[in-house]
């Protein structure tokens, strides 16, 4: 998957799971402080945010990376560049809103590309590639996939943070949602649609 200014798309592995859980850890305390409480984010890194290894396993998470310069090379090309995972994002086939393996109502039956929305799930960006589009460019990848698998419709439990973007690519909000969270607090999401295009 090519991406532009530098960036690239890739499939997520299961050996990206520990890069991966950093920059969610990174992506929630850094991003989403001016919407949830610091017990609120902790207490959703717990459960709700984090690594969802199924959407590594059907194929649909995503990984942006950007190049670093090596050490002490003038020029850089592709080939000799080092990659950092800067952002992910994935879609689902399956009935799953929102969760990390830790979640405990995960719902794993498959979806019926002819009548149920895919679910867009589990976005995060580092926090010093906020705002560069990395979050659209992932998008734009899982729509079109989901698109190519059959789905006419997208759906998603967004964050307070995440549902700036996605209003901005055309996604509706249907309802709040208040997610109850181990800590005994709640994180309030919204669940929010679109049609394809």
């Amino acid at each position: 998957m090519a991406a532009t200014s530098g960036t690239r798309l890739r499939l997520a592995m299961p050996e990206d799971v520990p890069v991966l859980r950093e920059l969610i850890e990174a992506s929630a305390r850094g991003l989403q402080t001016e919407d949830y409480t610091p017990a609120q984010i902790e207490g959703a890194l717990k459960t709700v945010f984090g690594v969802d290894s199924q959407l590594i396993a059907d194929g649909t998470y995503i990984v942006a990376e950007a190049p670093l310069d090596q050490k002490g090379s003038g020029r850089r090309t592709d080939a000799q560049a080092e990659w950092m995972v800067v952002g992910c994002g994935g879609w689902s086939k399956r009935k799953t809103l929102y969760g990390s393996d830790r979640w405990t109502g995960r719902e794993d039956v498959l979806l019926d590309p002819r009548r149920d929305a895919a679910k867009i799930r589990a976005f995060f960006i580092h926090p010093a590639w906020a705002r560069q589009g990395v979050g659209s460019m992932i998008l734009k990848a899982c729509e079109e996939a989901a698109r190519a698998a059959g789905f006419s419709r997208y759906e998603m439990g967004a964050t307070l943070t995440g549902a700036k973007l996605f209003g901005a690519r055309g996604y509706m909000a249907v309802e709040p949602i208040s997610i109850p969270l181990i800590n005994g607090e709640t994180l309030p999401v919204i669940h929010m649609e679109k049609r394809a295009l």
